[in-house]
C-alpha cells in the first residue's frame, strides 16, 4: 500500500467518526473544490477549506461519511468512492439509511494534499475522471 494510501485512509478514520477538525494533511494552499451539489465552487488554503466545511456540516443535524473503496488512479491521486447521509436542517429529510453516493478525489505531493475535489455525485466525478463504466 502506498503512502499516498495510507494518507487518505488516515482521513477517513477520522471523518468516520465525525471528526472533520484535524488539517494536517492539507497543504497550507490546498485548493479545495465542491464540484457539485451544495455550496459549489473552489476556494484555496486551509481557512478557506475550513469555512467551506463548517458551512457544508452547519446544513445537517447530522452528517456521516463512509469510505466505500480506494482507488489509486496514479502516483498522485486517489479517488475514494463514498456513501454519506444524515439529516438535513433545511427539509427535515433524514438520509441515514439511504445513503449518497459520490466521490472524493485527493491529489498528493510530498505527503500533502494540495488538491481535494468532493462530488456528491459519483457518476460525474467517474465521467470527469474518464471512468464511465
Amino acid at each position: 500500500m502506498s503512502e499516498n494510501l495510507d494518507l487518505v485512509r488516515s482521513i477517513y478514520a477520522d471523518w468516520e467518526r465525525r471528526d472533520y477538525r484535524s488539517t494536517d494533511w492539507a497543504h497550507s494552499e490546498i485548493e479545495y473544490v465542491n464540484a457539485d451539489g451544495p455550496d459549489r465552487g473552489r476556494r484555496v488554503g486551509l481557512e478557506e477549506m475550513a469555512e467551506g466545511w463548517r458551512r457544508l456540516l452547519s446544513s445537517w443535524r447530522e452528517f456521516h461519511t463512509r469510505a466505500e473503496e480506494y482507488v489509486e488512479l496514479d502516483d498522485d491521486r486517489v479517488l475514494v468512492l463514498v456513501a454519506f447521509g444524515g439529516t438535513p436542517r433545511f427539509i427535515g429529510l433524514d438520509i441515514t439509511d439511504a445513503p449518497s453516493k459520490g466521490a472524493n478525489v485527493f491529489e498528493i505531493k510530498d505527503g500533502k494534499v494540495r488538491k481535494l475535489i468532493l462530488y456528491w455525485n459519483r457518476d460525474r466525478a467517474l465521467a470527469d475522471l474518464g471512468l464511465e463504466g
